[in-house]
């Protein structure tokens, strides 16, 4: 059966998305101590602007239909897609800072939640079962296997959290592009979907709310949060297969 989804067959391709994956999680590991309490989110993306520039690569976020900033940070109960701003973190507040950046053409995505001082149990309690969400999806992966099995095995561990998983947004094919084919739902839908074959990249990245699984896009049309004001929480990694497994290009 022909798959919509972009195969690549050829060594560089993987040697270029080791590369922009590699320095999407040098991004994350450089920007984790200036994520504090006082700082505002629009300082840790210009921060992280600097970094990707001087590291010779761009950050993809930046006017990606018309997104303002360099990356992607959301607070409490921002789902995905917050706007960098002058909000200021507090103790108490949880962090996702998603980002992406191009090198030398290849896009390496991954995000990661940061907690601010003292975070309540429940919010702990969140970022460490979406942390192991994005694992139990990832451990599904297996050549031939099929993307239907990802969001079983990741619905199959929420179900015992008594979270829900956002189901509204999930991951995607990347490549020399930033978004494409498939569409990677993080819940089980009750189809099998598209066979995973060697030479796929896509992410995984599940939402997990504290609440229910209902969005709202507020009126920037990008900041997501959830429809009861719930916390949420996102991990991300970016994913090759080849014929013998698989590899976390942002690990």
């Amino acid at each position: 059966m022909e798959t919509k989804i972009k195969i690549f067959n050829d060594e560089q391709a993987l040697i270029g998305m080791r590369k922009a994956g590699k320095l999407a999680k040098a991004v994350l590991d450089y920007i984790e101590e200036y994520v504090k309490e006082g700082m505002t989110t629009l300082e840790l993306n210009d921060l992280c602007y600097n970094f990707i520039i001087d590291n010779k690569a761009i950050p993809a976020p930046l006017n990606y239909k018309g997104f303002p900033k360099s990356i992607c940070t959301s607070v409490n109960d921002v789902i995905c897609h917050g706007i960098p701003s002058n909000y200021v973190l507090k103790s108490g507040d949880i962090l996702n800072i998603d980002v992406t950046v191009i090198l030398d053409g290849w896009y390496g995505d991954t995000s990661r939640m940061f907690k601010i001082g003292k975070c309540t149990k429940l919010a702990e309690k969140l970022v460490e079962v979406t942390k192991r969400a994005l694992y139990a999806g990832i451990d599904a992966v297996k050549p031939y296997r099929y993307f239907g099995d990802i969001g079983k095995a990741i619905q199959k561990y929420i179900d015992t959290t008594g979270f829900s998983i956002v189901r509204d947004y999930g991951g995607h094919g990347i490549g020399n592009y930033f978004h494409g084919e498939p569409f990677v739902a993080h819940y089980n839908t009750g189809s099998r979907g598209e066979q995973i074959l060697p030479g796929m990249f896509f992410t995984i990245e599940p939402m997990i709310n504290v609440g229910k699984f209902k969005t709202k896009l507020l009126k920037d049309q990008w900041t997501v949060v959830t429809v009861d004001k719930s916390l949420s929480a996102q991990f991300e990694h970016t994913i090759a297969v080849n014929e013998s497994g698989i590899e976390i290009l942002t690990e």
